[in-house]
Parts: structure tokens; sequence; C-alpha cells
């Protein structure tokens, strides 16, 4: 993406513009905050949620507005900004909620131990909602557009298509668990409904960084791989597109289309992987025999698919077939 398209998708989509550069500021004084702020919650410096908040926000709304400024027909780019308008919304308002209870002292997500947290969550919840149905709409509109080529169209919808799946994973974590339903019960309050984790409590020994657990199952893992789909495989598809003068099979758009499909399902095959072990309770560094196995069969399929791509491409009839075949419909 050179500098002219970029400011180009900047101008028409100003709303995912600016909110793309709020965050990106934000990130700048969250990184300073964890130097001055010493404050810890959940296990974590209190300024890592929003950090990593911002700066998956600032990838989410910049390829969002690359991808609206794809849309070719004026009425439907004029609803896909529309969508965008309401990604930005919604993203500030969270931003908003997550910030504020930092500022508070308290945890964003799943606190529902006073009526104000309890409506922050709420609002966060609603947001949530928002933005999959906004990004959701996009998907639908780039499925209609038919002015691209088949193997940039491809990485967009099956980029979009996953991340909304990553997406949805998160609505697995806000159901109260076991523990907190006993606790409830035990107290007659209800001050957490939620958790990141399965099988052990939120807050306990976790990954540098991004602080995933390491002594159970975490629905951050696939929620964060599916979601950013978003822009691996358009950065899979740009690089395709720059080996094709070095690798002659790659100079044919359906080959590039079809390898793309290949890690689309990959994407999503480790998406649905990561998910399900986590729902099982096991850490992400200590697979059992059932989830190395499911990850070998992934990586062999996968591995498979790629090569059969590649041999067919490199017979010359098959060419046209391959094109016609991947064709927007």
């Amino acid at each position: 993406m050179d500098s002219d398209t970029i400011r180009s998708a900047a101008r028409d989509n100003r709303a995912l513009a600016v909110f793309t550069g709020a965050m990106a500021l934000l990130a700048v004084v969250c990184v300073a905050a964890l130097a001055l702020d010493p404050r810890v919650l959940g296990g974590q410096p209190i300024w890592a949620k929003p950090l990593k908040f911002a700066v998956s926000f600032v990838l989410y709304g910049a390829t969002l507005a690359w991808m609206i400024s794809l849309v070719a027909a004026p009425r439907t780019r004029r609803w896909a900004r529309r969508a965008g308008l309401v990604i930005a919304v919604a993203g500030a308002v969270e931003m908003i909620a997550i910030v504020g209870q930092v500022l508070r002292g308290r945890p964003s997500h799943f606190n529902v131990a006073t009526p104000l947290d309890l409506a922050v969550w709420a609002v966060m919840g609603t947001t949530i909602v928002v933005l999959w149905i906004a990004t959701a709409g996009i998907g639908v509109l780039l499925l209609r557009e038919r002015t691209l080529p088949v193997d940039t169209a491809w990485a967009v919808r099956l980029g979009l298509g996953v991340t909304l799946l990553g997406m949805a994973a998160a609505f697995l974590m806000t159901s109260p668990t076991g523990a907190q339903i006993a606790a409830a019960q035990s107290t007659g309050t209800l001050t957490t409904a939620g958790a990141h984790a399965v099988g052990v409590a939120d807050g306990g020994a976790g990954l540098p960084l991004v602080g995933w657990s390491t002594t159970g199952g975490d629905l951050r893992i696939g929620h964060f791989v599916g979601l950013h789909a978003l822009q691996g495989l358009p950065l899979l598809g740009l690089l395709l597109i720059v080996l094709a003068p070095r690798v002659p099979v790659l100079r044919r758009v359906g080959v590039r289309a079809r390898l793309i499909g290949v890690a689309g399902a990959a994407w999503t095959g480790l998406t649905v992987l990561l998910v399900w072990q986590a729902l099982r309770g096991q850490s992400i560094i200590a697979p059992d025999a059932l989830t190395l196995a499911a990850g070998a069969a992934l990586v062999l399929a996968t591995l498979g698919a790629t090569v059969a791509v590649l041999r067919a491409g490199i017979r010359p009839e098959s060419t046209a077939t391959l094109s016609t075949a991947l064709e927007p419909r």
C-alpha cells in the first residue's frame, strides 16, 4: 500500500482515520503510564489492557479504512462509510469505558460489583455487539464488490470472515463461571460475571506482555488469532504479489487466490483449535496429545493443499480453470 493509497483511504474514511490516530496517541500515553503508574490489577500492570486495546484498534481501524476504500460503487461506499463511522464511535466508547475504569482503579471487563461497574460493563457489551454487526455489514458489502482482482477479493473477504469468527469468540467469555455462581450463591452477591481463563481464576500466572494463562485455558488466544486475520490475509495477498515476479507460478491470479483460500481455511482451523483447547481448560504451553494431533492434522492438510495448488498452477491448462472458478459471483 503506497502513500497515495493511505491518504486516499484516510480522506474517504475520516471517522476511522481520526479514531485510528486517536488510538495511536492513546497507545503512546499508555506506554508512558506504564512507566509512571506502578498499580497492578488482575496480576497485570493496570495500563496494560488499554495499551493492548489501543494497539489492536489502530490495526483494526486502519485496515477497515483501506477495505472501505476498495468499494467502488458510490451508493455502496456511502453505506460502508456509515458502517465505518459506527465502528469509530463504538470503538471510542469502549476505550473511554476501559480508560475510565483504569483511572478509577477498577476492572473494566466482567465487573458487576457496583451499579456503576455494571453500567460500564453493559455499555462495553453493547459496543462489542455493535462492532461485530458493523464489521459484518462491511463484509457483506465487500462480498458484492465486483471490481477487485480475484486474489485481493478473497483476501479481504476471508480476512473479514475469520475476524468475525474471532470476535464472536469473545462472547464465550461473558457468562459467569461455576466458581462465580457458587460464590454468588454463598454470599448473595455477584461481583464478577465472566472470565478470560477456563479452569483457573483470571489474574494467575501468564505469558509476558499478553498475560495469557499458563496454568489453564485462555479464550483470549483464539480471539486474538482470529481477530487479526483482518490484517494477516490481505498482507499474505500482498506478499504473493510481491513474490510473483520471482516465482512464475504466482504470476497467475487464480493460483494466488487459491493459496489465499488455503490460508483462510488454515486460519479458521487454527482459531477454532485454539478456542477448543481453551474451552477444555488447557494451557497454550501444555497441549495434550489430542490437541497436538489436531494441530498436526491442520498443518499437514494446509501443506498438502498448498502443494496441490502450486502443482496445479504449474500446468498451463489450469490457468483459465482456476481464474474462472474463483471469480467473484
